[in-house]
């Protein structure tokens, strides 16, 4: 989910020896942390190591699909019956997704004053879910839905009650799990689903959230902006920045000297405004910072009394 695409360079890393793994990767975003708090901003190779599939990350690209359109959803019945009927699959597997430990490392690390907060793309809630206090979610939570005539607002999950009791026998579809609740279903299968309307005013309802081509309200992205102004440096965590909504903080910290980390797995479209680029999993990296930083993690990050860490570091 998110605005608009950006348009810098995605080949960045073609100069193997500049990006950082295992150990050396940890002990620079540990004296990246010793400057000052940090802001972290976070994308879906955050969220991958909970079940939730990214749109570019690894075996993306085998399932590859034009994500929902805002202007379609404001516009087109169609669309709007689409998107219901796939989210309606994809929507148990996406609910019961749980923190991983990236999101537990960065809650603990919030926790011990090393952050200023997290700017998250993702709409998913697990930053909040793991204890994350300050956290800004540039795109919405997937978790409300609201009502485009009236405003009201109802929890995804009732939704979904009701999404199921109009259309029985809907979830016994076998079908590929996407980014952000999605489900790969075949064009027929969404022809007769039922959507409802809203309860206050039968009005059109859509998730709370920010699709690909709409803008991230200005007081969110000043929120978020607030969250960079106070910190140190910024650091990137699982997001390509393959769209303008999350490469402007790069290009805005940048811009005031401010020192920017990237930790993702493969190269990035901000790599070329790094101070750091790190390779690899967020789920693997951030508790061995935290383990760096602060003392040993347990499989959530949290700093452990037994003296080892629960997710070894990765080496390659």
């Amino acid at each position: 989910m998110s605005d608009e695409r950006a348009d810098l360079p995605h080949d960045a890393r073609s100069v193997d020896d500049i990006v950082l793994r295992g150990a050396d990767a940890i002990d620079a975003l540990r004296a990246l942390l010793a400057r000052g708090p940090a802001a972290v901003l976070t994308g879906a190779g955050c969220s991958t190591e909970s079940g939730i599939p990214d749109y570019r990350g690894e075996g993306t690209r085998r399932r590859a699909r034009n994500p929902v359109q805002h202007r379609a959803v404001l516009h087109e019945a169609e669309a709007r019956q689409r998107y219901w009927a796939r989210s309606t699959v994809g929507w148990p597997r996406f609910a019961a997704a749980v923190p991983n430990p990236a999101h537990h490392a960065l809650a603990a690390l919030e926790a011990q004053g090393c952050l200023t907060g997290i700017i998250t793309q993702n709409v998913d809630g697990l930053h909040r879910a793991a204890g994350s206090r300050q956290v800004v979610e540039l795109h919405g939570a997937l978790a409300n839905v609201r009502c485009l005539a009236c405003g009201t607002r109802e929890t995804r999950r009732a939704l979904q009650v009701r999404l199921e009791q109009d259309n029985p026998g809907f979830l016994t579809r076998d079908d590929v799990m996407l980014a952000d609740g999605d489900a790969e279903l075949p064009e027929a299968a969404t022809a007769g689903f039922r959507v409802p309307a809203c309860l206050s005013c039968r009005g059109t309802l859509k998730p709370d959230v920010v699709f690909f081509g709409d803008s991230v309200p200005r007081d969110v992205v000043d929120a978020a902006r607030g969250l960079l102004e106070r910190a140190a440096s910024l650091m990137v965590v699982g997001s390509s920045l393959a769209v303008y909504s999350g490469l402007r903080f790069v290009r805005w910290a940048h811009a005031r000297g401010c020192p920017v980390a990237i930790v993702n797995l493969g190269p990035t479209r901000g790599d070329p405004l790094a101070t750091l680029l790190v390779d690899g999993r967020a789920g693997v990296l951030l508790p061995a910072l935290c383990l760096a930083v602060h003392g040993r993690p347990d499989e959530h990050g949290r700093p452990d009394e037994h003296g080892r860490p629960a997710v070894p570091l990765s080496r390659r």
